[in-house]
């Protein structure tokens, strides 16, 4: 069974998106599996589209409407929430400050999901703290979650959907002192160069 994602059909050789799985079609994101059963998010809208760079001002402010949420990663049944410092964080932080083109994009049009990307996050890992900075603000180390999701790509001329292309990101997190999860940045976003998601 197919899901319809924006305009149309989406499936490709190597990947279908379920219908069966979390999705939340209201805001054009949801969230299925491939063939391997490996969870990716679609993302039906790209709201940054600036084309030789994104403007990270609007990403920091549209980030500010997440502030005080709170969402389950269903894989470990941790609760992470977003703190005040996680738009500026994002907006300015080294792995942001690196990318260009259209990883840039990417990332900035991911902010779109976070609810998603954090629920359907896998891959746990620990990862402990070297910088004297965060011996406060990530007192009992890190943990980095992987997630894949899709973008989509449409024709220049027509506005069609023409294809998903597929990206890996990391969800970085921070175990502050209250023994509390919270969103830091977003990070090592990556192109998947296997066949994208075609219509």
């Amino acid at each position: 069974m197919r899901i319809n994602i924006y305009r149309g059909q989406v499936d490709t050789n190597n990947a279908i998106i379920n219908a069966n799985d979390t999705k939340n079609g209201a805001n054009g994101i949801n969230c299925g599996t491939d063939l391997d059963g490996k969870k990716i998010v679609v993302i039906s809208d790209i709201r940054f589209k600036g084309k030789r760079n994104i403007n990270w001002e609007e990403v920091e402010q549209y980030l500010k409407e997440y502030i005080g949420d709170c969402y389950e990663v269903v894989e470990t049944s941790e609760q992470v929430y977003i703190g005040s410092d996680f738009p500026g964080e994002l907006k300015g932080s080294g792995d942001t400050k690196r990318l260009y083109g259209a990883n840039a994009k990417a990332k900035a049009n991911a902010t779109q999901g976070i609810p998603m990307l954090l629920q359907c996050a896998t891959n746990k890992r620990w990862q402990e703290n070297f910088k004297g900075k965060h011996n406060v603000d990530a007192k009992f180390d890190w943990y980095r979650f992987t997630i894949r999701f899709a973008l989509p790509v449409y024709n220049n001329d027509t506005g069609d959907l023409e294809r998903f292309n597929i990206f890996r990101i990391e969800m970085l997190i921070r175990h502050v002192a209250d023994g509390n999860l919270y969103l830091y940045d977003m990070v090592n976003i990556k192109k998947e160069t296997s066949t994208p998601l075609e219509q």
